[in-house]
């Protein structure tokens, strides 16, 4: 049976290294791609479940939800349907589910288990084991024991998927979780809650407890494989691998499990010691982008800005062969203190009639032609609005493309507002439907076609308050309303041609010399990534054209994070007036302004989230020994 383990035999290479570091008590994985990844687990269960048949056995499967294993289960499936991979000898017991929760909710792992997988194997009904999250509450207790018994007769865990939570909890064994816990109730951590608050409509609609396999029960598997997508979970990823085992970590307690792998996307590996420091772990080749990085680590490790660092610096922290690499450590500051300087500029068009080769933007052509891209209908003013302030004052032919409708994230207290007052005034029929309809709908109900409209409408308004304050003229608003966004709910549909055409369009038409766009991947509901991943494969079918030979993209954050200091190749200062003048354009964003329905765990608001953002930036320039800006916004290079 070949494991990932065994991954110089799999056709799909990971990136890296195999062995753990000396820092790393867990073996891991990392992929470029986590759909990639995703197929590797996906050829380790096949071929377990088919080692097992040709031995007349049935194979036990331990399953998560979520949306970590979706794209495993989606290629098991092609599996089946493509490979003849056979699900007859399988048996399954899934992970957890809330409690109480009804099994036909569409928030139920029963129904997320059915949608992505079982509706479409030939898996025997009987042989799948998902808790029942409406137990009396007076049986759960030997319901629980019941379920580990059955795990038991049935042979024991031969596999074990498992997802972690920001809070470092598996299955829903949060904070505080005993290592030798056995299946049982639990009450759901305040983060776990936050983050399934977006599929809920809200965290005060998520159920507060859960039923959920126990640390005992799945140590027990004989093996264990744990997925990791994302930013977002690369602090809690580096503590279950390197840190010490802790209660209130219950990952960590996969530390003593001897057949567990954890794998990883890049970014879910970033802080990892031999991925984000490698020079801590053993000898590196130093290129200039390591050395860049390895400075300014220095400079926060030292307290100190570039320009003091010194010989004992380099070599107290792990850097003497860098030091070997240049003459003296006043050399290596002042490469990074120039290189740094470089990537300040108030001019993100380029700066007429100026030496430009120290600028990150061209000087030529004068006047450009930029395309914004929005995933939703704020992302441009929340991360970039003093850049686009810049670029309509300076003079740029500023086109602002909003990717998606962004209907999702209208509550519906503030679409029942609208429908009233527009009641009020036309009388008409249809928004007595809507205010009827918004009135009588549940938690379980999708949003109807005519409220989904309503709702993009909302944003559409809120988007053009905000560019007309900015001067910028309607006709160079678009809305794209992709299609693979509009399902009326937080699940997407994949990307396809028609998303794609859109996106070729918008961008043929107006031939940029310059394309801004969310590079911020830590979107608690991945808007954004597959906002990217359609300008990536659209970049991809128009890079032939000749007029993209002269467009340079810029890939900007700001809604949830910023560009660490190292990777910034542009900042554009803001001075307090732009500052307010940004806070105003996005307070145009009323309905996202205050009750934000995906703000993740950040409590504040959007307009403060971006200042702290955009301030911080500016201080960490400052600490290095640069010169003292209010805030910066800042952006990183894509090269296509």
């Amino acid at each position: 049976m070949k494991t990932i383990l065994d991954v110089k035999d799999i056709k799909h290479k990971p990136v890296g290294q195999f062995e753990e570091t000396r820092f790393e008590k867990i073996h891991n994985v990392i992929f470029n791609d986590s759909k990639v990844a995703s197929i590797v687990i996906a050829e380790e269960i096949a071929s377990l479940i088919q080692a097992k048949a040709e031995k007349n056995e049935m194979c036990v499967l331990g399953l998560a939800t979520g949306s970590s294993p979706i794209k495993v289960y989606e290629e098991l499936v092609r599996m089946h349907k493509e490979e003849g991979l056979s699900f007859s000898n399988v048996i399954t017991f899934n992970l957890d589910e809330y409690f109480p929760m009804e099994k036909e909710n569409i928030q139920s792992y029963y129904y997320f288990m059915h949608q992505h997988l079982f509706d479409h194997v030939d898996i025997d009904p009987k042989h799948i084991n998902i808790p029942n999250g409406m137990v009396a509450s007076k049986d759960l207790n030997a319901y629980c024991q019941a379920y580990d018994d059955k795990i038991l007769s049935s042979g024991g865990l031969d596999f074990q998927l498992l997802g972690i939570g920001r809070t470092g909890h598996i299955g829903f064994n949060e904070p505080g979780s005993h290592i030798n816990s056995g299946t049982r109730s639990i009450t759901l951590d305040h983060i776990t809650r936050v983050d399934a608050g977006p599929a809920f409509q809200g965290i005060e609609n998520v159920p507060r407890k859960a039923i959920t396999m126990g640390i005992g029960t799945i140590k027990k598997a004989k093996r264990i494989v744990l997925l990791a997508w994302g930013q977002n979970k690369a602090e809690i990823v580096k503590k279950a691998i390197e840190g010490d085992i802790l209660s209130h970590i219950p990952a960590t307690y996969l530390q003593e499990h001897s057949n567990t792998t954890f794998v990883l996307d890049n970014e879910a590996a970033t802080n990892l010691i031999r991925i984000g420091t490698p020079w801590l772990v053993g000898s590196v080749k130093w290129n200039p982008t390591l050395m860049h990085k390895a400075i300014i680590w220095l400079c926060d490790r030292k307290n100190k800005p570039i320009l003091q660092l010194t010989d004992k610096d380099y070599n107290d922290s792990g850097m003497s062969e860098l030091l070997n690499q240049e003459t003296t450590s006043y050399d290596l500051n002042i490469q990074a203190f120039n290189k740094l300087q470089h990537t300040i500029t108030g001019w993100p068009g380029g700066k007429p009639n100026a030496d430009d080769s120290h600028r990150p933007e061209r000087e030529k052509p004068i006047k450009k032609r930029v395309i914004i891209f929005s995933p939703h209908p704020d992302d441009d003013v929340i991360s970039m609005g003093g850049t686009i302030d810049r670029l309509i004052s300076q003079g740029h032919d500023v086109h602002i493309a909003y990717q998606t409708s962004g209907n999702i994230a209208v509550p519906d207290y503030e679409a029942l507002k609208v429908a009233e007052i527009a009641d009020s005034i036309s009388g008409e029929e249809a928004f007595k439907d809507i205010i009827s309809s918004l009135k009588e709908k549940t938690t379980n109900d999708y949003d109807s076609l005519e409220i989904r409209k309503l709702k993009a409408n909302i944003r559409r308004s809120e988007s053009f308050g905000a560019t007309r304050f900015l001067g910028l003229p309607d006709e160079n608003v678009h809305f794209l309303d992709l299609p693979f966004y509009e399902t009326g709910i937080i699940k997407k549909n994949p990307i396809d041609k028609h998303d794609i055409s859109i996106m070729n369009a918008i961008i043929d038409k107006i031939k940029p010399h310059q394309i801004y766009a969310a590079g911020d991947l830590d979107d608690p509901h991945g808007t954004r990534r597959m906002c990217l991943n359609v300008l990536f494969q659209s970049l991809s079918q128009l890079k032939s054209k000749d007029y993209m030979k002269d467009c340079w993209v810029w890939l900007y954050r700001g809604a949830w994070n910023s560009w660490s200091t190292h990777e910034i190749e542009m900042a554009v200062p803001m001075s307090p007036t732009q500052i307010l003048r940004k806070r105003k354009a996005i307070f145009f964003h009323q309905t996202q302004k205050d009750d934000v329905m995906f703000q993740g765990e950040d409590s504040r608001e959007f307009w403060v989230r971006a200042e702290d953002i955009n301030k911080d930036t500016a201080e960490k320039y400052n600490k290095l020994g640069l010169a003292n800006y209010a805030a910066m916004e800042a952006f990183v290079r894509y090269h296509f």
